[in-house]
Order: C-alpha cells, then sequence, then structure tokens
C-alpha cells in the first residue's frame, strides 16, 4: 500500500569471534584498536549491534578477561550508539566462570548465552588453511576433533543469575533444535524474560546444517515454542552467510553479519572489513524492500536498558 513504512531489520554485525585465527585474513581485526575500529565501521555502514570478542595482542588468541574488553569499549560508547553484545561464548575451550567475567563486570545491554552443549568441529579448517604464524591456533583447530563445547543446565543457569542483575539481555544463540526447547524451560521457570532475541546458527559442524530446510525447521520449531514472544535472527557460517539471512529476511527475520562467522565476500575473495559484509547484507534487505533498524530501534525491538546503563 502506499505510504507502508517497510520493515525494519535488525542487522548483528559479529566483529572477530574466536573460530577464525589470524593467521586466516589479514583483516580480522586483533587488537584492541583494530577491535573499535571495526565495530565503529560496522555501526557507520548500518550495524544495529555489534558482538564483541577481545583477542591477545600479541598472538591473537582468544582474550575473555574484562581487562581485555575495557580499551575498546570507551572508545566504542564515545564514538557511536551502537548496541553493544558482549560474549560470554569466549572460547569452547574456557570454563563458564570465564565466559561471563566481561559481561557481568561491563553490564552490557545484550550478552551472547549459548543453549546447549555441543560437538564444535574446528578442525575441517586445516583442510583450507595450512600456514599458522602462531603455534596455537593450528593446536586448537586439531584439539577441536575431541571438543564438546561444554553449555550443561547448570552451567546456563549460573550464566543467567549471574548475568540477570545487570540488567542485560540476551542474544540467545541456538545451533540446534535442542537448544530452543532448553531455553523455552528457562523461559518457563522466569529466569528469561519476553521479548526473546533467538539467534538460530546454521552450517557449524557439530551443530544444524544449512540448508533451506534446516532454516524452516528451527523458525516452525521456535514458533511453535514462542510464538509472539520471540524476535528471530539468523547466522550462516561462512558460504552459507548472506543467503540464509537473505531467506531469514524475506521470512520476516532479522540478521547477523561480520568477520567472526565468515572471513569472505565472495567466492575466493576475503572480506577486508566487517563493514564491507554489512554493506552487502543492507543491500540485500533493501532489494527486498526492508530497512535496516538503528540501534534505538533496535533497543525498542528488544526492550533493551539503553545505552546509558552499561558498565563502560
Amino acid at each position: 500500500m502506499p505510504g507502508t513504512q517497510a520493515r525494519k531489520v535488525i542487522v548483528t554485525c559479529a566483529v572477530t569471534g574466536s573460530i577464525h585465527t589470524p593467521s586466516m585474513s589479514p583483516h580480522l581485526p586483533v587488537t584492541a584498536e583494530e577491535i573499535a575500529e571495526a565495530a565503529i565501521g560496522a555501526a557507520e555502514a548500518g550495524a544495529s549491534i555489534v558482538h564483541l570478542h577481545a583477542r591477545n595482542e600479541r598472538d591473537g588468541r582468544p582474550d575473555q578477561s574484562p581487562e581485555a574488553f575495557e580499551p575498546f569499549l570507551r572508545v566504542i560508547k564515545q564514538r557511536c550508539d551502537v548496541v553493544v553484545n558482549l560474549t560470554t561464548g569466549g572460547s569452547p575451550f574456557m570454563p563458564i566462570e570465564e565466559r561471563i567475567a566481561p559481561a557481568v563486570r561491563w553490564a552490557p545491554e545484550i550478552a551472547s548465552l549459548n543453549m546447549g552443549s555441543m560437538n564444535f568441529g574446528l578442525f575441517p579448517m586445516l583442510d583450507r588453511f595450512d600456514r599458522f604464524e602462531h603455534d596455537w591456533e593450528r593446536e586448537m583447530l586439531e584439539n577441536s576433533r575431541d571438543l564438546v563445547f561444554r553449555n550443561s543446565f547448570k552451567d546456563i543457569e549460573y550464566a543467567l543469575r549471574a548475568i540477570n542483575e545487570t540488567g542485560a539481555r540476551y542474544e540467545f544463540e541456538c545451533y540446534d533444535t535442542s537448544h530452543l526447547y532448553n531455553l523455552h524451560h528457562f523461559w518457563k521457570r522466569g529466569l528469561v524474560k519476553a521479548p526473546l532475541f533467538i539467534q538460530t546458527c546454521f552450517g557449524l559442524l557439530g551443530g544444524i546444517g544449512s540448508h533451506a530446510d534446516d532454516v524452516m525447521h528451527m523458525k516452525r520449531t521456535a514458533d511453535r515454542l514462542f510464538g509472539d514472544h520471540y524476535r528471530w535472527s539468523v547466522l550462516g557460517a561462512g558460504r552459507s552467510q548472506m543467503p540464509i539471512a537473505a531467506m531469514a529476511a524475506a521470512m520476516g527475520g532479522n540478521v547477523r553479519v561480520g568477520l567472526e562467522d565468515n572471513l569472505w565476500i565472495g567466492p575466493g575473495k576475503l572480506a577486508e572489513s566487517n563493514a564491507s559484509q554489512v554493506i552487502k547484507v543492507r543491500q540485500i534487505l533493501e532489494g527486498l524492500g526492508l530497512e535496516v533498524a538503528t540501534a534505538d530501534e533496535a533497543r525498542e525491538m528488544l526492550a533493551l536498558k539503553g545505552g546509558d546503563h552499561v558498565g563502560f
């Protein structure tokens, strides 16, 4: 109808993560300065939310100490109004106490939270990358052959009770249908409140695949469990990033892009920035007649506490 406003889509940009290693791309941000600039660039390109990890500046390995987050958190807040989402995933090799420490310390508007234990297979990357600058990179990938990423009911409840005290809400990362049922359990117990921001994650070995049927199945299950009490978003790993984003956006969902999930911008071409992926997904959304939500619109859609109530 003439004059009808376009639907707003929340775009999350996952800036660096812990899955990829510095030797895989020269464009992966590692230092606090690089992470801050990447997050601000993504926000300027249109991202509503930035999802943040920290890294050791000497060798690029994941660093989940609260002190590692402080330098880039303060710069991001000073220079833009983007919603900040801090990881509690950290690295799957870390215990839950270490993983939630930054969110507890810095009280962001959003913290990510994995909703179930799973095999977490990163070792297929060894078939694509054979030169590593740091010894830990190859070792981490190889060790994932025998890795169970622990997110037990006890762990999840521990994280919820600690982070709920900060007033943060959550990006619930669900890598399979069982994770949706786990979230439903905690919702019914009253440990989490609607609207639930559910990030369904596709294409990582150990979780659900990236076929269109997998996307439909996760959406149907979430609809049945949560009805109108959730906001749906999708994360497609690697080459599935943009196709799954386009599919989900056309189905009424929100999207996540960024170098944490995918190093590439096209076949055989590394993405030179997180902003380039935000721009590309924005073009897809606008081609579908949709608009990217501003940070304040995302705050309203997700019932967030606001950027004035964080700890940084």
